[in-house]
């Protein structure tokens, strides 16, 4: 007989399900090495050659410790690899056989399969919505202590920094500073350099993070309304960098963020295929503009036609990359300023360049036609499996009307960014801009749908 009870007759309330210590070491650990990366020369600066190098070393080893065990426990879908990257990479190692500068290949490239490493391992143990929130973390330090000490140079020091804390030699040139203390010296147009010791970088930086600071947002996470604030310090200190590179690495990552929206509005294939054509046709006009107007888009931006000198050293790169065509001079990204072939080659106020100030200019100059090839494939693989990453409809089943993820539209906003960056900088093919091609060109391959599949959080993540 039935009775009356006061207990539920339900599952009882369980607590949630919480993160395992061991994956919140390892976020922490995702976020400090991607910053790492990011702010690389922020170590030089700190710690000088051999302090950066123990950071490099320990980094790498911790990842490898990692990431061994977990590859013979879980195993690895060798056949999502970057293929065409690790292509590049092996071509590079075996330009050591021909290198003008066999040392400086050897030392480099130890630099390029640390940072491919890197990146493989961050695609391989991360989620989408992890790896936005490593990127999150790594870059509001970025922002945040290159607020901090260019306050603390502009108020407290109130004298530059050199690298090292050094005093300064005699006749040495200001490019040498670390940070200058110029924070508020807006109204005469001074640009600051922050923590990473570069306005370029400084710029670059900054338009990353405007995208992961906006996707992180939009992800609603806790504590939303702060995300405001860290885009105004951002704003901030954009401005401030005065990089015109910036500026163009920004106007190219919107315009995509617009082609994005207005394709996810398409509702049929023949309506996408009219908006890919309207593209086509402003993007020709836009070239025409340009092209016509082109003195007084740079006076407008502070430059000359030299594009700051570029012209002088393009020149003087393809004059020696031309004498080998097909296999190159021999790898080294960054130029080292040490070796007798780079030192004093090329000279900007008082040092020696260290890149050609063109990612595809650079490569040709370092492995030939045949580098150059693997790059251009990399690049063109990962721009087509973005924008349909961010396009297309999440979709496994017949429902065709899952809402799409904020943080599918990281990856063509990156790239973008990167190739807007790469025609008056080689920062897309050496460091973090390397890591974060492999590492969006590996993820995409593994999940190319946010949260579902291979991206699910897996239960090894989860505490027992």
């Amino acid at each position: 007989m039935a009775q009356i009870t006061r207990y539920t007759v339900h599952t009882p309330p369980e607590a949630p399900v919480r993160e395992g210590t061991a994956h919140q070491l390892l976020r922490a650990y995702a976020a400090f090495v991607i910053f790492s990366g990011l702010a690389h020369s922020t170590w030089w600066n700190l710690l000088g050659q051999g302090g950066a190098a123990v950071v490099l070393a320990l980094t790498t080893a911790a990842t490898i410790a990692i990431w061994v065990p977990l590859i013979r426990r879980e195993g690895i879908r060798w056949r999502r690899l970057p293929w065409l990257a690790l292509a590049y990479v092996g071509w590079a190692l075996a330009s050591a056989m021909w290198s003008g500068w066999p040392g400086a290949t050897l030392l480099t490239w130890t630099l390029l399969a640390a940072g491919t490493l890197q990146g493989l391992f961050f695609a391989h143990v991360l989620t989408w919505h992890e790896i936005l929130r490593a990127l999150d973390v790594a870059l509001k330090w970025v922002m945040g202590l290159s607020l901090a000490i260019e306050l603390w140079v502009a108020l407290i020091r109130r004298a530059p920094l050199l690298p090292n804390f050094v005093s300064p030699p005699e006749g040495f040139d200001p490019h040498w500073y670390w940070v200058r203390g110029q924070l508020f010296d807006a109204i005469i147009g001074e640009r600051i350099q922050g923590v990473v010791g570069n306005s370029n970088y400084l710029g670059i930086l900054c338009v990353l993070a405007f995208a992961v600071f906006a996707i992180r947002m939009a992800t609603q996470p806790p504590h939303a309304a702060m995300q405001t604030v860290w885009l105004a310090l951002t704003a901030v200190l954009f401005v401030r960098s005065g990089s015109a590179t910036a500026l163009g690495a920004f106007c190219a990552a919107f315009l995509v963020l617009l082609g994005v929206l207005v394709m996810r509005r398409a509702r049929t294939p023949g309506e996408r295929t009219r908006r890919y054509l309207l593209f086509a046709g402003i993007g020709v006009l836009g070239a025409v503009v340009v092209i016509q107007l082109w003195d007084r888009v740079l006076g407008m931006l502070g430059r000359d036609d030299s594009l700051t000198g570029r012209d002088e050293i393009w020149a003087a790169v393809w004059e020696r990359a031309a004498q080998h065509p097909v296999h190159g001079n021999g790898f080294s990204s960054p130029w080292v300023p040490w070796e007798p072939a780079f030192d004093g080659w090329i000279v900007d106020h008082g040092l020696s360049v260290f890149h050609a100030h063109n990612m595809w200019l650079d490569v040709f100059f370092q492995v030939g036609a045949v580098g150059l090839i693997l790059m251009f494939g990399v690049y063109a693989a990962l721009v087509w499996r973005a924008w349909f990453f961010a396009v297309d409809r999440p979709r496994w089943d017949l429902a065709s009307d899952r809402p799409y993820s904020p943080v599918s539209i990281l990856a063509p906003l990156t790239v973008a960014m990167l190739l807007a960056q790469g025609l008056t900088e080689s920062g897309p093919i050496m460091l973090w801009g390397w890591t974060l091609a492999v590492l969006l060109s590996f993820k995409i391959k593994l999940a190319p749908i946010v949260g579902v599949g291979a991206d699910a959080p897996a239960l090894g993540k989860r505490a027992r």
